[in-house]
């Protein structure tokens, strides 16, 4: 079926999402100041006028191969952060998409935390507002704490690691971790201004998950309802064949996000079918380059459509995301075309022209 067919039949179930069932000993008032619902479509458009135009990047520091390395104590590098924020900020950026993961926080909770507010202070320090993620699908289903591989020449993303993967479906008694770990996170930063919105999970049904990330995908949205944060909630579209997890995400997501690799004539359909919605959107990944999905083709475009533009990669390194998904390098060399990423870690830039495109539509008008 074609991409428009299926996105149109989704659209046949959109509603709004039902707020928690209040238990019985509990007076509605109490119900409706603990327990939030979904946003109309007024308050998020209201939101999002708040904002300039916005457009960054998937932020990992270059030095870290996955999101395990980015927040433990003993790898948690606020000098790079600060260094390749800065690289963001001197093109205009202005807002970044950050993976968490459960187990760093279940590690060292308080400490976390901490890391967390170290990184927004740094962020803020550039003019830079942030994109939380809390799961995610894809790449490695299995992690553990400290210490975190190398990286394997030319394999994108060769160490990433899924959040909770396999440990949940091996172990069920992780759902009460990682409520603890969303309700306690979330809580702590729910009034944070330097917070855009919290992306509750990333991909879901990725990696032959399929209907399987469901339980984990309602769980998240309650948990986060429950929370009630001053931030929009949303989970981006990005397969439409898992109809189900779409039809989910699509009806109780505050804000629309969704992720595009496709070239500029798909795209521009999947804008033009999310319309629909009547809701601001967030292009939360697009960019890669030997795919046609190119600064030069997709950039332009959603800014016409005031969508904000959230490339995938900002800095060349661990992660190995100049490679492509499919075209592994074995000598690690630097391929021609990079597949993701803007810079090197040294602030030289892949294309000039495309640092250029990238300030000026940033600082146009």
């Amino acid at each position: 079926m074609r991409l428009t067919l299926l996105l149109a039949t989704i659209i046949l179930f959109f509603g709004c999402s039902q707020s928690k069932k209040a238990d019985s000993s509990n007076t509605e008032k109490e119900v409706i100041q603990q327990t939030g619902t979904r946003w109309s479509k007024e308050k998020a458009k209201e939101w999002y006028a708040k904002y300039p135009w916005l457009a960054g990047a998937n932020f990992n520091p270059s030095t870290a191969i996955n999101q395990l390395e980015m927040w433990q104590e003993e790898s948690f590098d606020s000098l790079t952060i600060d260094k390749e924020l800065g690289f963001a900020e001197s093109i205009g950026m202005n807002v970044m998409r950050v993976y968490l993961h459960h187990l760093a926080w279940q590690v060292d909770p308080e400490g976390f935390k901490q890391r967390m507010e170290k990184y927004l202070e740094i962020a803020d320090g550039h003019g830079i507002v942030t994109m939380f993620v809390f799961f995610d699908d894809c790449w490695n289903p299995t992690y553990q704490a400290g210490p975190q591989p190398d990286p394997k020449p030319g394999i994108h993303n060769s160490g990433w690691v899924q959040d909770p993967g396999t440990s949940l479906s091996e172990s069920p008694v992780l759902m009460d971790t990682l409520e603890m770990y969303v309700k306690d996170v979330m809580g702590h930063f729910k009034n944070d201004e330097r917070i855009f919105i919290w992306d509750l999970y990333n991909e879901p049904g990725n990696s032959g998950h399929g209907n399987e990330s469901m339980t984990l995908l309602k769980a998240v949205f309650k948990w986060g309802r429950e929370v009630n944060p001053s931030q929009p909630l949303s989970a981006g579209i990005w397969s439409f064949p898992l109809y189900d997890l779409n039809k989910f995400q699509a009806e109780h997501s505050d804000v629309i996000t969704y992720h595009n690799y496709q070239t500029f004539e798909e795209h521009q359909k999947m804008i033009d079918t999310l319309k629909a919605y009547e809701r601001p959107m967030i292009c939360s990944e697009y960019m890669a380059r030997t795919r046609e999905s190119t600064f030069q083709r997709i950039m332009p475009l959603l800014k016409e459509n005031n969508i904000t533009a959230i490339n995938w990669g900002l800095v060349s390194g661990k992660s190995n995301t100049i490679y492509a998904w499919d075209t592994p390098v074995p000598s690690g060399e630097e391929p021609e075309n990079w597949f993701h990423d803007i810079f090197r870690p040294d602030g030289s830039v892949y294309s000039q022209e495309e640092i250029e495109l990238i300030t000026n539509l940033i600082n146009e008008r």
